[in-house]
């Protein structure tokens, strides 16, 4: 792996641009203040290099230049674990690998062999793999696998399945998400399957948008509120978003935002507010947020990222 571009924030986030087999790739560790890395870290991985499901609200899919391999996933943990922890023993309390910067992870079956490894090449009580995903229609086998997988090595809370909904209405959710995906039906047949007794409840996220149809009766018929928790998260900005005129329900107005979060705990479900630090914009650390883009075939740093103001010397 080598390291292109370092941005970030002490006890913050940090963002690196490395070079893999020839091509980019990005990824994040993260804190969140006021815990320390010892109570709380988390990193975040690409799966894929770019993109192909283009999301409204997401960089990532400005390009698609393949599949990461498990080697290419695992040079971008060894490489930020290692600053911090040398000997690959982490005794962080909730230590959190997220599936979720470059590309959906169930269009890359190399996730699942990472996910079989991972328990033993790094010494970790307290980890917590998270697969992010929109459910593609065709990804039924790796979802099969990966159920087989947490059974196996991640039962009692040690893995968290998040589903990207962003709205109780389904033909907006596909307007949002250009392609084939599970419809909330399938979502439910498959948690249902998933949830035991010991797991954590299985997270559907909404990056709300201003105009989103947010409608928590409509959930209930589907996702049982014994299983299911709600986590509420700002559309950050990304160029996407801007060339999609999308604009966040959620913004530093906390009065509308416990409004939201509220109008789902009426309806018995968790509700997070998963909002973190707003200075990670400006770091460019946040989902849907890429520093790369593909110009003139090949990929650069956007000119107009303002993540330059917070770059750090590559060791």
């Amino acid at each position: 792996m080598e390291i292109l571009r370092k941005f970030g924030k002490q006890n913050l986030a940090t963002l690196y641009i490395g070079r893999y087999g020839g091509e980019i790739l990005e990824f994040v560790h993260s804190i969140q203040p006021p815990h320390s890395r010892e109570e709380k870290w988390v990193l975040i991985l690409s799966t894929l290099f770019g993109c192909p499901i283009g999301c409204l609200m997401c960089d990532a899919g400005e390009y698609y230049h393949g599949k990461v391999s498990k080697e290419g996933m695992w040079a971008q943990l060894e490489h930020m674990i290692t600053q911090y922890y040398p000997n690959l023993e982490i005794p962080v309390k909730k230590f959190k690998i997220q599936f979720a910067r470059m590309g959906e992870p169930s269009l890359n079956d190399n996730v699942l062999e990472l996910l079989k490894d991972l328990p033993h090449l790094i010494k970790a009580p307290g980890l917590i793999p998270c697969i992010s995903t929109i459910a593609p229609k065709n990804a039924g086998s790796f979802f099969e696998h990966l159920l087989e997988i947490k059974q196996k090595f991640y039962r009692n809370g040690h893995f968290q399945l998040q589903f990207s909904i962003h709205s109780t209405d389904q033909k907006m959710r596909q307007s949002l998400i250009p392609v084939p995906i599970w419809n909330f039906a399938q979502i439910s047949t498959f948690g249902d399957r998933w949830f035991e007794k010991g797991d954590r409840k299985i997270t559907l996220n909404f990056a709300v948008e201003e105009s989103v149809d947010l409608q928590p009766a409509k959930l209930l018929p589907f996702f049982n509120p014994d299983k299911y928790l709600i986590k509420i998260t700002p559309i950050n900005p990304t160029n996407r978003a801007k060339e999609n005129q999308l604009k966040s329900k959620i913004t530093q107005n906390l009065l509308n935002n416990l409004k939201v979060r509220d109008s789902f705990r009426e309806y018995g479900y968790e509700c997070i507010l998963s909002i973190g630090e707003w200075e990670e914009n400006a770091i460019g650390s946040n989902c849907g947020q890429f520093a790369t883009q593909f110009i003139n075939g090949q990929v650069k740093l956007k000119e107009n990222y303002t993540c330059h103001e917070y770059e750090l010397p590559v060791k």
